[in-house]
């Protein structure tokens, strides 16, 4: 099989890069590691360190209340040396699954399925990037190379999540499953994925020559094989930890619980610091109904187009989920390029990057007002969280437009470049 130039060069200096930076700056990996915008409670690889010195001495993990993980994780780092006396195998590590999440990104470009599936052809599906510079853009994004370097273990859940998308539109409905399942194990938010992700297989697999008989069984089949997958990665969770209640409790009872209200770029912690106890379980029932109901209303609306729904699910996750951080960002900005067509219908492309620019670099400064110079207070670093949210949402929703708009002037050819205005 012929290499590619390209892709090799780009692969190549993306890890020298990150090689370079931790040479350059060998005090760069633990700042990025204690930044609330790299690390939250369910992704600090400081936490995965801790969880990592009571597992390696037989002591559960999850005694000390600080590790709130996957216990899978702890086996993969043991094999590693220590971080602290030598970095160096640790970053290569993190490096390399970088180069894994972007090959995966140049399978789901070459796919052509962001442009054209079973159902729908865009109007300007020539208009696009190739998959080597969408794979550029994920591993030369700054949030990507900070996540990298903070060790941040939410990169698994990405891989996951981007080799669950790279088999689904390579039509291997079965590897999807299991991969979505993996993400879904470290994380619970990408459970929400699975509808559009089994229409999405479900597409691919219908332009094969054995087209399945029907969405219905297709469904119920791959939903037995992603319970399977996750039921298998919590069996040997168990064999691991030995106490499952405790496990369970400590990793997705946190998540769903959110006891944790430690700083963070998402909207929960501020708001649940406020809030009166007796309103808690109330409002954490919102807040979970609201993270979950866009999943229905997208993939009813786009059903045509599911590689976008899951794409704009990520946006969303990423603004709304208990524990963001930039590494969900980047994730949402690795697949945005799939949709280069869409770019000439966004309306508000300028004030979105706008205010994600000014978040990203004011929001360091806001932080340290609060923490360490004593001037500000809380409200300084919600505000500027508020701001990023608000560039996120901006984003998505002209996305969404365009998605919209693109179909609509595939309906109404002559409508097209014209201006439409809802009366």
């Amino acid at each position: 099989m012929p290499v590619d130039r390209r892709q090799a060069a780009v692969f190549a200096g993306a890890f020298a890069l990150r090689l370079l930076l931790l040479v350059l700056f060998p005090s760069l990996p633990d700042l990025l590691t204690g930044r609330v915008e790299v690390s939250t409670p369910v992704s600090s690889f400081k936490r995965l360190q801790e969880g990592l010195f009571l597992y390696t001495r037989n002591v559960s993990p999850y005694d000390g209340g600080v590790f709130h993980q996957a216990p899978l994780l702890l086996p993969i780092f043991a094999l590693l040396p220590n971080a602290r006396e030598f970095p160096l195998p640790t970053a290569f590590f993190y490096s390399l699954i970088d180069l894994i999440n972007a090959n995966a990104l140049i399978t789901i470009s070459d796919s052509g399925q962001a442009v054209s599936g079973r159902l729908f052809s865009a109007l300007r599906k020539h208009i696009r990037w190739d998959g080597v510079s969408i794979a550029a853009w994920f591993l030369f994004n700054p949030f990507t190379i900070a996540t990298c370097l903070g060790r941040s273990t939410s990169v698994f859940t990405t891989t996951g999540i981007l080799y669950a998308l790279s088999s689904a539109v390579g039509g291997n409905s079965l590897n999807a499953m299991l991969s979505l399942g993996f993400a879904s194990y470290l994380s619970i938010y990408p459970a929400l994925l699975f509808i559009p992700l089994v229409l999405l297989c479900y597409d691919r697999r219908a332009q094969g020559p054995k087209p399945p008989s029907g969405v219905a069984i297709f469904a119920v089949q791959h939903m037995a094989i992603f319970l399977f997958s996750i039921a298998g990665l919590l069996g040997i969770s168990c064999l691991i930890v030995g106490d499952f209640s405790q496990f369970i409790s400590a990793t997705y009872g946190f998540q769903l619980l959110v006891p944790d209200l430690t700083p963070n770029v998402g909207l929960w912690w501020y708001f649940f610091i406020e809030m009166f106890d007796s309103f808690r379980e109330f409002f954490l029932g919102v807040f979970w109904l609201h993270l979950a109901a866009y999943v229905g209303g997208l993939t009813v609306r786009l059903r045509r187009q599911p590689l976008f729904v899951i794409t704009s699910l990520l946006g969303i996750f990423a603004v709304f989920k208990p524990y963001p951080s930039i590494s969900d960002a980047s994730l949402y900005f690795a697949l945005l390029p799939l949709y280069r067509h869409l770019f000439p219908l966004m309306r508000y492309t300028f004030f979105a990057v706008s205010a994600l620019l000014y978040a990203t670099l004011l929001g360091p400064a806001f932080y340290h007002l609060w923490i360490y110079a004593g001037s500000g207070n809380a409200n300084f670093f919600y505000a500027i969280t508020l701001v990023w949210s608000l560039g996120l949402s901006i984003l998505l929703a002209d996305t969404i437009f365009a998605v919209l708009r693109d179909e609509w002037e595939q309906e109404n050819p002559e409508m097209r470049g014209k201006e439409a205005r809802q009366v």
